[in-house]
């Protein structure tokens, strides 16, 4: 067992646990190991292992009531509702499983200010409070100023503003948490080196080891909440579930005063047609989502519209605690006028006011906001 805070970076802690072997670890986990694990109040990254392992998928039910009783004494029911707006879809990374990427010829768009606004007017029709801004991966088109100037429009709009920009400085982090970004989404998109060098061949994205100390920039810039995770298909799925949560909870363990928090994409169809490694079913998707929750009781996990509706549906108050909505992953997607070519296709389609009821009719509330700068 690691002690994740004598340490001064995630890299250590990843390079230890690159040479382990997972394959012979998850080939010996016994039934008996995996009731251990879940009868314990504290969890250690080896029962994280057992609870990721292929044989506790025989194991969901009892997984799923650890996981309930640790959602409902942390978080009760409750589901935060958050809306993503796409204001520039240029890049100069080329990333083989990205709609964005610069090799593809598709539709670009860079919304003026008064775009932006008009986006953000017809969001806040929806009533969601908590809103994530995203842009490509192109420092000099979508620079720190053009951010900026984007974040002083939404925050007339919206209480929370959240980003999943390429990664900055801390310092740069700074400036955006002194006008009003108090969240930060970046996933690390894979953490096995060969095969993100592999899927990043050029651009700044492919420097790896920038992008995996970027979370933690953040943290030192004081953002309230961080948001990390990979994006299945990449790699190996329960290396890289692995992976994620150690991350995760290193995170959760040096910045006690942040909220930390999972997401779990999948590979969707995107302009490029990446053909993924792997396919992560729905069985292994709740698994590794309860695993989380079970290894870290008090973990954020966000679930987005990539998911299918019925499936998303049913993971309601099994550990999820924030869903994204009515989601455009189109810049101008909101007004519809003169919109761009997607990143990836939306799984749920339905509008705001249809995941609600559905959330409502589960016996559970929807949050359309819970946190304002004041």
């Amino acid at each position: 067992m690691i002690d994740f805070k004598q340490y001064n970076n995630f890299e250590p802690i990843l390079e230890h646990y690159e040479k382990f072997d997972f394959d012979n670890y998850f080939k010996n986990v016994t039934d008996k190991d995996i009731e251990k694990s879940l009868n314990k109040k504290k969890l250690d990254e080896f029962d994280f292992l057992n609870l990721l392992s292929h044989k506790a998928g025989n194991y969901l039910e009892e997984m799923a009531v650890v996981s309930h009783k640790n959602y409902m004494q942390h978080f009760g029911k409750v589901i935060g509702l958050y809306i993503p707006i796409y204001i520039s879809n240029y890049c100069s990374s080329d990333c083989a499983y990205c709609g964005f990427s610069k090799k593809n010829k598709i539709k670009r768009k860079h919304l003026t200010k008064v775009e932006i606004e008009n986006e953000a007017r017809e969001i806040a029709k929806t009533g969601i409070k908590h809103i994530l801004l995203l842009t490509g991966e192109a420092k000099k088109i979508a620079n720190l100023e053009y951010i900026k100037m984007a974040v002083e429009v939404l925050k007339k709009y919206f209480s929370s503003v959240s980003i999943e920009i390429y990664p900055l400085d801390t310092n740069d982090y700074k400036e955006l948490k002194k006008i009003g970004v108090d969240g930060l989404t970046v996933y690390q998109e894979v953490y096995d080196k060969n095969i993100y060098k592999k899927v990043h061949t050029s651009g700044e994205k492919a420097n790896y080891l920038y992008r995996l100390n970027t979370p933690e920039r953040g943290a030192k810039a004081n953002f309230r909440a961080i948001n990390i995770g990979v994006l299945f298909g990449l790699g190996d799925i329960q290396k890289e579930a692995f992976f994620s949560g150690i991350h995760a909870k290193y995170l959760m363990d040096k910045y006690l005063e942040c909220e930390i928090s999972l997401s779990l994409p999948r590979i969707n169809q995107a302009e490029g047609s990446f053909k993924p490694k792997s396919n992560l079913d729905n069985k292994t998707f709740l698994q590794i989502m309860l695993a989380y929750r079970i290894y870290m009781p008090t973990i954020g996990i966000n679930i987005s519209t990539r998911e299918k509706a019925s499936f998303r549906d049913n993971l309601i108050g099994l550990g999820v605690t924030k869903m994204s909505a009515g989601s455009k992953t189109d810049v101008g997607g909101y007004e519809g006028i003169d919109a761009s070519t997607p990143q990836f296709d939306i799984s749920d389609n339905r509008n705001v006011e249809e995941i609600v009821k559905v959330i409502k009719q589960k016996g559970y509330q929807p949050v359309f906001k819970d946190w304002e700068l004041i």
